[in-house]
C-alpha cells in the first residue's frame, strides 16, 4: 500500500531500471494489486541497452541447454506475438538462417539443431542452397547450408520498451525519471531507497540497474557477481537496402560469439553487426572506424551488394555481461530483494518470459499475487499507418495531415499523442523513440526544428529549454542562431 510522508512514498515493490527488463517486470507485476515504483537514473525509459541492439526475438535454439539462457529464450519467443496483438509496439516473425558455406560449418549447424530440440525449439530445419536462394535471393552465392528457423524475428525494442512502461502507467505503475537511486537500508521490513531526490520506502526490491546492476546490491553489502560492459557496435542503412535480406541472416558461431549479422530491421531499414569487444567503461558507446570497416568486411561474406554510400549512422550498445556467464534471477541472501543481472543477449525475447518468473519469485518471498481485475492489457500505437486516404500532402491546420518529418511522413498529431502519455519527454531523442523522426536519410536535418517546437508548444517551455539528448546533453541553440538551422533545414 502506497503512503505519502514527509520525507518517504511508501511502495510495495521498488524496481530499479526502466530498460525492457525492468518495465516488462513493472507491466506484468500491473496485473495484480500493489503499488509500484520504477526509479531511473536516466531521463527516459529504454536508454541504456534496450534502445542500442539487434531487435532480434531469437528464436531459442543457439542458448546453452541448461541455462537460464536456453529456459527464458523460447519461453519469451513464444510470447511475442500476443505481446504485439495488446501492445502494437511492431513485431514481424520473419525467421532466421545461420549460414555455412563447407562441411565443417555443417557440423555446427547440427549441433546447433540438437541443442534447440533440447530448448524445445520444434521448428528447425537444415537447408540447402536452392532453397536458402529461394528464400533469401541476395545471400552470397557461396553458401551451401542454412539452420532455418521459422519462428525467429525482429521488433523495434525500444518501442517494445516505451509501450511496456506505458501500459504499466495506464495500470497504475509510477515511473520516475532523472532520478539515480545512491543508498539501500533493510530495516525489519522493508528497504529505504535514497535517491539525489528523496527516500523510498519498499517492501521489495527488483534490481534491473543493467550494467549497474552489480552496483546496486553493494549497497547492502552484497558482492556475489560482477557485471561487464560488452560494446557492439552497429552500421545502419537506408530503406532502399532493406531488401537484401528478408529475414535475420548470422553466420555460423565461433568461440568468440555469434559473429557479424545482416537483418532488415521492423521498419525496413538494413542493419550490419554487431562486433563484440570487452570494455571497462560502462559509458563508452563510441564507435570506430577500425570496428565499422570489420563489420563491412565481415558482412559481406553473407550479403556482397550493400551499398555503404547509403548508411545512415552508426551506434553502439553495450552489453550487460556477468561474471555468471549467464542470467541471475533470483532472490539474494537479503529477503526481498531480487536480482534480475546480467541480462544481455537473448534478453529481449527472454523479457516477457522473465517478467512472469519474477512474479512467481515475489509470490514466493511472500508477496501476495491478487489479480488486478480493472487491468486493461491494450495500448495504441503511436506511429499511425498512413492508408489511401493519406495523400501526403502538408495542411499545417489539420494536425493529422501536417508533415512535421518528411522522411518518415510523420505528423503532428502523432508527436502530441507521443508527448501525452504519462512519460515526460523534453528531448529529440525521446520523440525519434516514439515516431521515428530524424531517423530518415536526412537524419533531422529538415524536422529537428519542427519538432522543437511542437514540444516546446506542448510542454510550455522555451525552446531553448529542449535538448538533444535530455539529462547531460546541451540545449539546442536559440532559433536567432540562423547558421544552425538553416544547415538543419535544407
Amino acid at each position: 500500500m502506497r503512503k505519502s510522508g514527509v520525507f518517504q512514498d511508501v511502495y510495495d515493490i521498488i524496481i530499479i531500471g526502466a530498460g525492457v527488463i525492468g518495465c516488462a517486470i513493472a507491466r506484468e507485476m500491473s496485473k495484480y494489486h500493489g503499488d509500484i515504483l520504477i526509479l531511473e537514473k536516466e531521463s527516459d525509459v529504454s536508454n541504456g541497452a534496450s534502445k542500442a541492439n539487434s531487435g532480434i526475438v531469437h528464436g531459442g535454439y543457439d542458448a546453452k541447454h541448461g541455462t537460464l539462457k536456453a529456459y527464458f529464450s523460447r519461453r519469451g519467443n513464444r510470447m511475442f506475438e500476443q505481446l504485439n496483438n495488446e501492445l502494437n509496439f511492431g513485431y514481424l516473425e520473419c525467421g532466421s538462417m545461420v549460414l555455412g558455406f563447407n562441411e565443417e560449418d555443417l557440423i555446427a549447424l547440427k549441433k546447433l539443431v540438437e541443442n534447440g530440440i533440447k530448448n524445445g525449439v520444434d521448428d528447425l530445419r537444415i537447408i540447402e542452397k536452392d532453397e536458402i536462394l529461394e528464400m533469401e535471393p541476395h545471400v552470397n552465392p557461396e553458401v551451401k547450408y542454412a539452420l532455418y528457423c521459422k519462428s525467429a524475428g525482429i521488433t523495434s525494442p525500444y518501442e517494445l520498451t516505451i509501450a511496456l512502461a506505458e501500459n504499466a502507467i495506464v495500470n497504475g505503475v509510477t515511473i520516475e525519471l532523472n532520478n539515480e537511486v545512491k543508498s539501500i537500508s533493510k530495516n525489519k521490513n522493508s528497504f529505504i531507497v535514497t535517491t539525489g531526490k528523496k527516500s523510498y520506502n519498499g517492501l521489495y526490491i527488483i534490481n534491473a540497474a543493467g550494467l549497474y546492476s552489480d552496483t546496486i546490491p553493494r549497497m547492502l553489502g552484497m558482492n556475489d557477481f560482477n557485471i561487464h560492459p560488452r560494446k557492439g557496435e552497429y552500421i545502419l542503412m537506408n530503406k532502399n537496402q532493406g531488401y537484401l535480406a528478408n529475414g535475420v541472416l548470422f553466420q555460423t558461431p565461433s568461440e568468440s560469439g555469434k559473429g557479424i549479422l545482416v537483418t532488415r530491421t521492423y521498419h525496413g531499414n538494413l542493419m550490419l553487426g554487431p562486433n563484440a569487444q570487452e570494455i571497462q567503461d560502462k559509458d563508452e558507446v563510441g564507435t570506430s572506424l577500425e570496428a565499422l570497416e570489420y563489420i563491412v568486411k565481415t558482412a559481406r561474406k553473407t550479403v556482397k551488394d550493400f551499398d555503404v554510400k547509403y548508411t545512415l549512422t552508426s551506434f553502439a550498445g553495450l552489453r550487460a555481461s556477468s561474471s555468471a556467464k549467464d542470467f541471475i534471477i533470483e532472490e539474494s541472501e537479503v529477503k526481498g530483494f531480487i536480482n534480475v543481472a546480467g541480462i544481455e543477449s537473448p534478453g529481449i525475447t527472454s523479457s516477457p518470459a522473465i517478467a512472469v518468473y519474477v512474479c512467481k519469485l515475489l509470490e514466493k518471498s511472500g508477496f501476495v499475487l491478487k489479480k488486478n481485475e480493472s487491468f486493461n492489457p491494450d495500448r495504441k500505437a503511436i506511429i499511425r499507418l498512413k492508408d489511401d486516404s493519406f495523400d501526403g500532402k502538408v495542411d499545417h491546420e489539420d494536425p493529422n495531415k501536417n508533415i512535421i518529418c518528411r522522411c518518415e511522413s510523420v505528423t503532428e498529431s502523432e508527436i502530441v499523442d507521443a508527448l501525452n502519455r504519462g512519460i515526460v519527454i523534453n528531448h529529440i531523442d525521446g520523440i525519434k523513440r516514439r515516431t521515428r523522426c530524424t531517423m530518415g536519410p536526412c537524419q533531422g536535418h529538415f524536422c529537428t526544428s519542427r519538432v522543437t517546437r511542437v514540444i516546446a508548444r506542448e510542454l510550455g517551455i522555451k525552446e531553448s529549454e529542449v535538448t538533444m539528448r535530455g539529462k547531460g546533453s546541451l540545449p539546442l541553440p536559440p532559433r536567432e542562431n540562423r547558421m544552425f538551422w538553416k544547415k538543419l533545414e535544407r
